[in-house]
């Protein structure tokens, strides 16, 4: 905390996060003010690498649009820091080389040939794909901060003043909330039958899991409460988010969610290698459990709803093959959206059961009055701009279809500057993760509990849930 003005990366993200809303926000009145946010493309030729995130500013280089978001971020969280009373000079330098490193990994993992999904390889022109989507950015990034961070320990020492990976993650948590508003708006428009199922499939898949992960930490791998309610958050709900809002819920040392984290980022990719294949060969007749199934077995919001849309692709491409049925493009993904939604949203509301569950419960001491400033003090703060920029987004198109109209022009910007620092989050993970000390603190075990539990259970009792709420239900046929 700043000794000077009593701020933490807590409050300055949710102060960052909210600033960066409130600008996305004036195209209600017609301002396109962050539509020159640049964004990596899927290429195969540089020269289409990138552009900004909306089309009013289409006419703008993508070089240029990469220098003024450059200049935009280090000015703004240049910002932050001299709030919370660090050198804003080493800040400066180290972030300078941050940026540009960690946008260079992110954009690589744009490449077609690593990011195209297998319905998209004829607009690629390319015989095969990892399909991994953009997303294989943010493991690029991850490697190169944990080579940086393990064997070039002085660049990682002088990098150091700009590695804050809690704090860019607070920032893209509480930005994502308004594009989860927009999202959970448009299926409110859709089947509502698929949205209460998700809703039930959501609350009963969380419940189980999340108990029998903190069970199986506790009991079989000793983990402390510190480690066993991250890990359980982070293997449970939605892999990065849910383990950095529980960790500050909790108060855990931020080396906890920070290595929980990373193992989220491995896992969800295996995931997205492995999952839409089986779904293919083994669900083709259950389409809509396939997507239940991805969105409550892939740990993150991103690489769950990939996964949602390669199977999308795979099953429909298998049902017509094999029986001539042509299902409409896009519902097997809708249900991983929709059920992806309101575990995003449970982040929320479980942070707050956990604050008040260690106040209540274990850091109270005997015969002290436990109060709900104790519970607010301790709830994160950027949930809350998370929790606010979602509502607001949802009650602007929700209303009408102008106004979804004006929340996906918003969301295009800030999609953009989301993705942006989830990549810095995942590069200065890896620098300040130091194995050597990590083993120490007991990754192998924790890696231990993800496997056991992921391929033990988690995935299992996702595909049970998703076939008890979603058998039987079908997407429409095409014309």
């Amino acid at each position: 905390m700043s000794q000077k003005t009593g701020l933490t990366e807590d409050k300055v993200a949710l102060l960052v996060g909210a600033s960066v809303f409130i600008l996305a926000f004036c195209n209600v009145f017609g301002l396109d003010l962050l539509g020159w946010v640049v964004k990596p493309n899927i290429w195969t030729s540089l020269d289409k690498v990138l552009s900004p995130a909306t089309a009013a500013y289409k006419a703008l280089p993508g070089i240029a649009s990469l220098c003024i978001t450059y200049v935009a971020l280090t000015g703004v969280l240049t910002l932050g820091v001299k709030l919370l009373g660090a050198d804003t000079k080493e800040f400066f330098k180290a972030f300078t080389i941050v940026f540009f490193v960690t946008f260079i990994c992110y954009a690589a993992g744009h490449y077609a040939q690593i990011a195209a999904t297998p319905d998209t390889l004829k607009k690629f022109n390319i015989p095969w794909s990892l399909g991994l989507t953009g997303e294989a950015g943010f493991i690029i990034a991850l490697l190169a901060g944990i080579f940086v961070g393990n064997f070039m320990p002085g660049t990682a020492d002088k990098l150091k003043a700009a590695c804050r990976p809690e704090m860019f993650v607070k920032i893209a948590i509480v930005i994502m909330g308004s594009e989860l508003g927009v999202k959970a708006a448009d299926a409110m428009g859709l089947a509502s039958s698929i949205i209460f199922r998700g809703l039930c499939a959501i609350v009963e898949a969380y419940l189980i899991y999340w108990a029998v992960v903190y069970y199986v930490s506790r009991k079989y791998f000793k983990f402390s409460r510190e480690w066993a309610a991250p890990l359980a958050s982070g293997i449970s709900i939605c892999g990065v988010s849910a383990a950095i809002a529980t960790g500050g819920a909790i108060r855990a040392r931020p080396v906890v969610p920070i290595m929980v984290s990373s193992l989220v980022v491995v896992f969800t990719c295996v995931e997205m290698v492995i999952l839409p294949f089986v779904a293919q060969w083994w669900l083709t007749g259950e389409p809509m459990v396939a997507g239940g199934w991805m969105g409550l077995a892939v740990k993150s919001d991103g690489g769950a709803i990939a996964s949602g849309a390669i199977a999308d692709a795979l099953i429909r491409a298998k049902a017509l093959s094999d029986y001539g049925i042509k299902y409409q493009e896009g519902w097997i993904v809708m249900v991983t959206t929709t059920v992806k939604i309101f575990i995003d949203v449970f982040i929320g509301i479980w942070s707050f059961i956990l604050a008040y569950i260690w106040c209540t419960k274990f850091e109270r001491c005997p015969g002290q009055r436990m109060r709900f400033s104790e519970v607010w003090n301790r709830f994160p703060r950027f949930v809350l701009g998370y929790i606010l920029t979602f509502l607001i987004l949802l009650v602007l198109c929700a209303n009408s279809a102008e106004g979804m109209k004006l929340g996906k022009n918003m969301v295009g910007a800030l999609n953009a500057l989301r993705v942006i620092f989830f990549s810095l989050t995942f590069f200065t993970i890896g620098v300040v993760s130091n194995f050597k000390k990590l083993w120490e603190e007991g990754i192998g075990r924790l890696a231990a509990v993800y496997v056991v539990c992921l391929f033990g259970f988690i995935i299992w009792v996702g595909l049970f849930i998703s076939w008890l709420f979603f058998s039987g239900v079908k997407p429409p046929l095409a014309s």
